[in-house]
């Protein structure tokens, strides 16, 4: 059945570039919410931001931070990350970022997840202060976070205040299908806000780059 190309969803990634004659990262940020503000007006569904550190030309380092400043000046967009990459954090620290957005912002907030530290190594020691969190942790991490984000676990004695309940819809941004474990493949029976993104560099898809902006 053919789809009419004005009813796909459309989205929007952004790494709050900095560019020439910024005279600093504000400008930068200030032309986000610019740009997220027009993508509202014309019908976009998300405005996500990517995690990058020390990159001279990106500014989009404090993710959920311009997520919220964002969410701020709109109205009706989804706005979120693509992605947070979880080896950078503790999960229970996502947890409650997006927590408290998900609570300022209700209904508006997604949180895509990365396995990549997006930067050198050199940053990502100085992010973790260590390289024991590394990706293979990844599934474990992500098991983690959705537990801090989902509903209440009388057992527990870690909670993510706020976060727990708030069942922020969570993405899982692949380069490819080695993500496609099986543990991977059962998060979706266990957390129906769950959802996969595979990136446009994979092999098995020549239009994975637009599976993003179909969803």
């Amino acid at each position: 059945m053919k789809k009419n190309l004005k009813a796909i969803p459309i989205s929007f990634l952004d790494l709050a570039n900095l560019v020439q004659g910024d005279q600093s990262a504000g400008d930068a940020f200030k032309r986000s919410l610019t740009f997220a503000q027009h993508a509202e007006k014309f019908g976009y569904k998300r405005y996500w931001f990517a995690e990058h550190h020390n990159m001279e030309s990106i500014a989009s380092a404090a993710t959920a931070l311009l997520i919220g400043y964002v969410a701020q000046g709109t109205s009706t967009i989804r706005v979120g990350s693509g992605g947070i990459m979880l080896p950078n954090h503790a999960p229970l620290i996502i947890a409650e970022q997006f927590g408290t957005l998900e609570s300022l912002y209700p209904g508006r907030i997604d949180l895509g997840l990365g396995r990549a530290p997006g930067t050198d190594q050199a940053t990502a020691y100085a992010l973790r202060r260590n390289l024991h969190s590394d990706v293979e942790a990844f599934p474990n991490d992500v098991l983690e976070l959705l537990q801090y984000l989902g509903p209440a676990d009388k057992q527990g004695k870690v909670r993510a205040i706020p976060g727990v309940g708030t069942n922020v819809p969570v993405w899982l941004l692949g380069s490819g299908c080695h993500l496609l474990s099986p543990l991977t493949l059962l998060l979706p029976s266990y957390f129906p806000h769950f959802r996969f993104i595979i990136h446009r560099s994979s092999p098995l898809l020549s239009l994975t780059n637009l599976i993003l902006w179909l969803v």
